[in-house]
């Protein structure tokens, strides 16, 4: 067939999906748009298949360190409101579900501002990452790359999640070439919590208690305050 063979073929197909109700019609138009990204030349790339799917069916992950303070939060909201869905929202595939791996706060837009649900008939757009992200390591360093071009990580939250990557057998290498981090921030990052996990379940004397010394005690005695 030649192209505008192809195109009028198409043409006369979809014209068929007018027919169909808002859920029958969003459902086919997925399939279509993945039923085309197999002979895409960008089908690497998740961008290519844009999806639409019901906001139930989109859950947060439980470790992206990123914040939002409000005044932020409710300017991504009036940009939703005003521009539009201009990103879709990074996910990975999980038991019938999506995990967020980028797009966190542009999924609370849509779940906590029912004017925008509406306008979305409770739907959200979606992308899902390659198939070569599929271990949690992997989604995580994948939620970090997205989010430390812009928005504010909690330093609490990052050394979590160099911790757990570590416990996984990441190298001090592998966690800074993946999150984009120099050696030392690696290094900073594990000593915040390392010392605290390590010894979480032991039970301490009271000899590791500082004291306090009265003040006669070391009245008059200068070594006692070096």
């Amino acid at each position: 067939m030649t192209m505008d063979e192809i195109i009028e073929t198409v043409a006369n197909a979809v014209r068929g999906l007018e027919s169909l109700d808002l859920n029958q019609r969003v459902e086919t138009i997925n399939i279509i748009r993945c039923e085309i990204a197999k002979y895409s030349p960008f089908n690497s790339e998740p961008v290519d298949c844009v999806q639409w799917v019901r906001t139930e069916r989109v859950h947060a992950n439980d470790y992206n360190p990123n914040s939002v303070a409000p005044p932020e939060m409710e300017l991504l909201r009036t940009s939703i409101d005003n521009d539009g869905y201009t990103q879709p929202i990074v996910t990975w595939p999980a038991s019938g579900m999506f995990e967020v791996v980028d797009g966190f706060h542009r999924h609370r837009v849509c779940r906590e501002y029912p004017e925008i649900n509406e306008r979305l008939s409770d739907y959200l757009p979606i992308v899902v990452i390659n198939e070569a992200r599929e271990g949690r390591s992997d989604r995580m360093a994948s939620t970090i790359r997205h989010n430390r071009a812009r928005g504010k990580h909690s330093v609490e939250s990052m050394s979590q999640i160099v911790l757990e990557l570590k416990k996984r057998n990441w190298s001090n290498t592998k966690v800074a070439n993946e999150l984009g981090m120099d050696a030392d921030e690696v290094l900073r990052l594990t000593q915040i919590t390392g010392l605290a996990e390590m010894f979480k379940d032991e039970e301490f004397s009271e000899a590791w208690q500082a004291e306090i010394l009265e003040d006669d005690e070391y009245e008059g005695d200068a070594d006692a305050l070096d």
